[in-house]
């Protein structure tokens, strides 16, 4: 159901034997069979997909994947082929009023996690239009201790 690479996998694989891990599998199965769930199964591990364990220079840490259809695919903050949300929108005006870097002209953070930019949320699934929605059921895995 989830991907993640090699590398991810050996660091955290004793917590997906786990049973709150494996009930959480059980859990998401459902609410994707029953809901729209987003990001896509698939990218749900996008974070640790897009960089690597050694690479990892920055953790940003969002709340919540966005919940509206187009937006979320497991980068915080980070939109695919829509327009850059409010926060990200703030987030590039900082970056240009601090630094002098430019705002890019879409919400695409792919590149900064090629570069070493960790983009995790707290929270990795989110149910349409419900932010924190599952929350309840243990979305925090990844940073729990």
């Amino acid at each position: 159901m989830f991907y993640i690479t090699k590398n991810w996998y050996e660091l955290l694989k004793d917590e997906f034997e786990k049973d709150y891990f494996k009930s959480l599998q059980k859990f998401l199965k459902t609410e994707y069979a029953t809901k729209t769930i987003y990001p896509q199964d698939k990218n749900v591990f996008n974070a640790l997909n897009q960089t690597k364990y050694e690479d990892v220079k920055v953790v940003i840490i969002g709340q919540d994947p966005y919940i509206n259809e187009g937006q979320a695919h497991g980068l915080c903050f980070s939109v695919e082929k829509v327009d850059a949300p409010p926060s990200l929108v703030n987030i590039f005006k900082e970056l240009n009023s601090e630094l002098g870097l430019y705002i890019p002209n879409n919400g695409n953070l792919t590149k900064w996690a090629k570069q070493g930019v960790l983009l995790l949320n707290s929270v990795l699934t989110v149910e349409k239009g419900k932010s924190l929605a599952i929350k309840v059921r243990g979305g925090k895995l990844l940073l729990k201790k």
